[in-house]
Order: structure tokens, then sequence, then C-alpha cells
């Protein structure tokens, strides 16, 4: 069983100020034995909100207790009958970027449920001023979000002081392995390759990487909601998603400059929501061109080399997700080439500061 609260690297108390748990409930802090409960209640939540369940236990694991643990940190909270009724998880992205995820069954009664939210949001404030004094920050944002159909979880964001700040398509391609199989031509002076592999000790080039991400932070920095993520964190972040590859990197030159970098995943196989097994498919996490090399088909040369990798692979679809409102078209491109939209989502944010920051700012 899940033991008491307490986190190993900094005690966490409930705030004197947040809305308090419901009666007959309790607040643990989750471990491997939670694992599958949470997974259920994801997957519970996902039907109720989207229409079908995507939660698997890999993921929730990575998180929990495996190499994500580090940037996360949660609170679940049982009934009187030991069944899981929410999971309330913040993961420390980036300096001053905390994404919130609040989770309530919706099993629960509206008025049991409503009130179970309001504690949670109120806790992901606390885990998220607890990041921030580890840091030494003051002032954070919280980056939460629901699915564009779920107006239970947008009410309880509202009320919780988050601002509905923009939309997203989540849009997934099939793949031939016959049609998709063949490796694209580039432009000329234009080459994709995947980063340089150190043969000696099987690591990814380091120059490699730090193009990678220069690429993608220039690429970047005029879109919704950029930020400045040092090349420790980029790297970082990315090796705890458990789907992570290092042969899922590719760098695009132009006229032998670094122009352009597709970081894709491997989402294993997951079960539906009739309990069958789904093949295994590609996300592609960033891809993003350099301004000065707009023009050259450097985007589209990307996306077929990861359509043309995922068909070689066996896999069965390629995934993705693009601005609603994005400046620079990429909808189009994606359209084109045969992505569709499969759901929505929505991005909440508010800003969280330690008490007595403002003063100190002032």
């Amino acid at each position: 069983m899940a033991e008491p609260l307490i986190w190993k690297n900094a005690p966490m108390t409930a705030s004197a100020d947040g809305p308090a748990l419901p009666p007959g409930l309790t607040a643990l802090a989750p471990g491997v034995d939670e694992i599958d409960d949470l997974v259920r209640l994801l997957r519970r939540h996902e039907r109720e909100a989207r229409g079908w369940p995507g939660a698997d236990s890999e993921t929730v694991a990575a998180e929990v207790t495996g190499r994500g643990a580090s940037t996360h940190l949660h609170e679940a909270v049982r009934d009187a009958d030991g069944v899981l009724r929410a999971w309330i998880n913040c993961h420390d992205r980036a300096a001053g970027r905390v994404l919130v995820g609040v989770t309530v069954d919706p099993d629960l009664p509206d008025d049991l449920a409503d009130r179970l939210a309001a504690y949670g949001f109120g806790r992901a404030e606390d885990l998220g001023r607890e990041v921030l004094r580890r840091r030494g920050l003051e002032r954070t944002q919280l980056d939460s979000g629901a699915f564009a159909d779920d107006p239970r979880q947008q009410r309880w964001l509202a009320a919780a002081g988050y601002e509905h700040v923009r939309d997203w398509w989540q849009m997934t391609r099939p793949v031939d392995p016959g049609t998709d199989a063949e490796q694209p031509t580039p432009r000329e002076g234009v080459e994709i390759r995947r980063v340089r592999r150190d043969d000696g000790v099987g690591l990814p080039d380091e120059d490699d990487l730090r193009a990678v991400h220069l690429v993608l932070e220039e690429s970047f920095a005029d879109h919704f909601n950029s930020y400045r993520e040092t090349f420790e964190e980029f790297v970082g972040r990315l090796r705890e998603d458990p789907g992570h590859r290092w042969d899922h990197w590719w760098l695009a030159t132009v006229d032998g400059e670094p122009a352009g970098a597709l970081v894709a995943t491997t989402v294993t196989g997951r079960v539906d929501e009739h309990g069958r097994a789904r093949p295994d498919s590609s996300y592609v996490e960033y891809i993003g061109v350099h301004r000065r090399a707009r023009g050259r088909g450097v985007a589209k040369l990307l996306l077929r080399t990861v359509i043309a990798d995922a068909a070689a692979r066996g896999r069965a679809s390629v995934g993705l997700e693009v601005d609603a409102s994005s400046p620079t078209g990429a909808d189009g491109l994606y359209l084109s080439m045969g992505w569709k939209t499969s759901y929505a989502t929505q991005s909440w944010h508010r800003t969280l500061s330690l008490p007595g920051s403002a003063q100190r700012a002032g």
C-alpha cells in the first residue's frame, strides 16, 4: 500500500489556505503499488472526457517511479474503501514552467467531485511552490489543460484561476508500409541525417544534440508561450519519456549549416477501448526549421523522413500536435501530407508566486 504523504527530498504540508480534503478521503504519496490504479483512473477519465482511453502503465510508471520521477511531485487520493479517486501531478518541466494535472474520478457525484477538484488544484499550488523553493525562483507559470469536449475539467480550471489560452489539434497519419517506405529526395544543398553516434560508447554526438537544441530554440522563439530551456533540461526531459530513442532524432542542414530538426518518440502498442492491442506508432515531439531556411522544403523533408522511418519499423501511424492558431500555417502542410485531427485539447495557464515575491520584486 501507499506510504503517508512524505516527500523524500522535502517534506510537504497541506496549505492552510487551500480547500480541505473532503471527509472520508485520504491523501497518499503514490508508489509502485498505485500504478495500476492510476492507469485505471486515467482511462476512466479519458473515456468520459474524450470518448476513448489511452493511458498506459509504461508512461505512468515512468512519472511515478521511473526516470521521470525526479521531476514530478504527486499526490493520490483514496476513499474509505481504498478506491483511488484522484491524482494530482506536478511536473517541473523547466525553469518557470510547471505542468499541472488534476484527474478526478468521473464516477463520483458532482458535489463530491467539485470539492475534490478544488482540493486538487489547491494542492497543485502547494506542489508548485515546492518547485519554486527547490529552484530558488519566486514565480512560475502553471500550465494545465483539458480535452476540448470536457466542460467539467474546464469549469474546474476556471474556478481555480486558470485562463484558457490556446487550442491544439492532435493529429494522426496512418503509415502504409509499401508506399511510405521510400526515403525522400532532398533539394540541392539540403541534407537530413540522424544525429551521429559515438561508436565507442553508443551515445549520440553532443555537438549534434546541441545543434538540434539550438535550432529548435531559435525556430520556436516567435511561437506561442515560447521560453528558453537549457540544453541539460531539454535532453534530460526527453530522456525521461519511456518512448525515447536516440535514433529518433534528425538534424537537417542547408548549405552545410544546421537549419532544421525533428525529435520523435516511440508510442508502444496500447490497449483500445475494447481491450484489443494496438500496434506501435511514432510521435513527433518537436519539428522546427530556422527562419533562414524556410522555403527550402526542409519541414516536408523531415516529415517524410519520420514517415519512412515509421514504415521501415512497421509502425501503424505517426502522430503530432499543432497549434490551432499557428502563425506558420503548419496545419496546412500536415493536412496536405495526410494528417487528420483525431481530437482537440486546450491549454490553461495561471501565474503562481511565492508569498511576498511581488513586494520583493517592487
